[in-house]
């Protein structure tokens, strides 16, 4: 979690879709999603899924319609 915090921090930095599929394909899909998934249900669960969101920046969601997903 503490690396995609830092990788998220490179935004506005580098180019947004450079950090968005390092950011969300390589390390939430890839690694943190299958921790998530593996976890029991329970507070730890969505305390991670918390933090997971909370390191995402706000401006990423800001012009999606209802029932999107981000690019």
């Amino acid at each position: 979690l503490q690396l995609l915090s830092n990788v998220v921090l490179w935004d506005g930095i580098v180019q947004e879709d450079k950090v968005r599929d390092l950011g969300l394909s390589k390390l939430l899909n890839r690694y943190l999603l299958l921790n998530i998934l593996n976890t029991p249900l329970g507070p730890d669960n969505i305390e991670k899924c918390n933090k997971v969101v909370a390191c995402l920046p706000e401006r990423w969601f800001q012009d999606l319609k209802g029932g999107s997903t981000l690019p």
